[in-house]
């Protein structure tokens, strides 16, 4: 099975087979029935692609109902450490973190149910960060929590000098307060 667990359900990690050779590598990078046979039913709709230097970080993202996404997330060039936080109302593990290190060398994949702020920062000099979607973006239902809220106590691998935030990312709220935004009228289901 392609699929590893992460301790926090339905967060996966995905370890395609890959077949190399003098030539190069060959894997599949998705199958919809592989994923179907894990019990992952995403209908994916959009795909996302981002270049980015070293000390980028973008996130924490989400979005909420009803246009929350499910992601499955993967490195095409560099290292990223990518970051999930279940943000799921009632689960034994709201409020939980899980890091990993994916890059091009290691070629895996993280599926990212709905439910959870997502977000990740580059490792190396550069990378291009690639990711499907089950739902389309859409502002007036986006959210975020602050990358470096104590509460969360993610370790992001890069000196705190080295980071480079959007200004919208700057702005997010803590987590906890980012409760308040998904409240927001704005925000409203």
């Amino acid at each position: 099975m392609p699929f590893k667990e992460t301790g926090i359900e339905g967060l996966l990690i995905f370890e395609p087979r890959v077949f190399e050779d003098r030539r190069g590598y060959f894997f599949e990078s998705f199958n919809k029935r592989v994923f179907e046979e894990a019990g992952i039913h995403a209908d994916f709709v959009q795909d996302n692609q981002a270049l980015s230097g070293y000390g980028v970080l973008r996130g924490l993202h989400y979005q909420i109902e009803p246009m929350a996404q499910a992601k499955l997330v993967r490195v095409l060039e560099g290292r990223v450490l990518d970051v999930a936080v279940d943000l799921r109302e009632g689960s034994p593990t709201y409020g939980k973190s899980f890091c990993i290190e994916l890059s091009a060398e290691n070629k895996l994949q993280l599926y990212i149910p709905r439910g959870f702020a997502h977000g990740y920062a580059v490792l190396s000099e550069r990378a291009v960060f690639f990711y499907k979607c089950d739902n389309y973006y859409s502002p007036e239902h986006e959210g975020g929590i602050r990358f470096d809220d104590p509460a969360l106590g993610i370790n992001w691998q890069l000196p705190k000098e080295a980071i480079i935030l959007s200004e919208k990312d700057s702005r997010l709220p803590r987590f906890g307060q980012h409760r308040r935004r998904m409240e927001d009228p704005v925000f409203a289901t």
